[in-house]
């Protein structure tokens, strides 16, 4: 499954919890990686926290997140148009080098839009292949940037290729971040298709799942009105992720996955 960044890096010409329930899986069949579900981080609010996360509701609500990797792209301002229109928010994982340096006003406008701003590292190094200095420069250059462009330094990050460890952990507790994997995936790096990638969308998606695509890919935005009305016609209610996990609230070090 977490496998989409060496495809990521040939298509954008990029350089090679707490005492919450956790669910363990295998990654990379080595590594045992402990993570918390929605519905495990909504059973446990978070202190203070509203008994809603705006105007909708997950412990009720048939909830799902759309989230984009690797943007923003020439592609973007076409998606936040759907969007807008679809009145769907969602969560964008920026990558840093040649996207939220080279397309500023776009990061301003997802954050204006209501969209989750978050992290997908500065040049998508693996970081578990990489020294911890090398990894809070990937993970601290790309907050510094969002926060300077919309005035908000992001809470969530997603590891390249999904490949993490305790140190990983360790370093985003530091940062202050929290780990967003996925439960759905188009590999919408393998085709230009758009009625692929909404198809294999559908044939993966359930309550609280965690929607990945990348707008940097030419079929992929194309499909994504054709994913958004065929899942609000199968009742499901698009939230960010930090409306998934409401009225928790995201921990950082920890990692979340449905």
């Amino acid at each position: 499954m977490f496998s989409t960044g060496k495809m990521i890096k040939r298509a954008a010409g990029l350089p090679a919890a707490a005492l919450l329930f956790t669910t363990a899986f295998t990654l990379s069949g080595c590594t045992t990686l402990h993570t918390t579900a929605p519905a495990t981080v909504r059973a446990h609010p978070a202190a203070g926290a509203p008994a809603r996360f705006g105007t909708v509701d997950c412990r009720q609500a048939k909830c799902i997140a759309l989230t984009f990797d690797a943007g923003p792209s020439e592609n973007s301002a076409q998606l936040l148009d759907i969007l807008k229109e679809k009145q769907v928010p969602a969560t964008f994982f920026l990558l840093g080098k040649r996207h939220i340096e080279k397309y500023p006003e776009l990061v301003q406008r997802m954050a204006a839009e209501g969209h989750e701003v978050a992290s997908h590292t500065w040049d998508h190094k693996i970081l578990t292949e990489i020294s911890e200095q090398q990894i809070r420069e990937e993970l601290k250059k790309p907050d510094e940037a969002i926060e300077k462009l919309t005035g908000r330094k992001p809470t969530l990050m997603r590891p390249p290729q999904g490949r993490t460890n305790d140190t990983v952990h360790r370093i985003s507790r530091e940062q202050g971040l929290a780990e967003v994997l996925w439960s759905v995936t188009a590999k919408d790096y393998t085709t230009d298709d758009p009625e692929l990638i909404r198809k294999r969308v559908l044939e993966q998606a359930s309550r609280d799942g965690i929607i990945l695509l990348h707008d940097i890919y030419s079929g992929t935005v194309p499909s994504v009105p054709g994913i958004i009305d065929s899942l609000k016609e199968r009742g499901y209610v698009f939230v960010t992720v930090p409306q998934l996990l409401a009225p928790g609230k995201v921990e950082p070090g920890t990692v979340y996955r449905p």
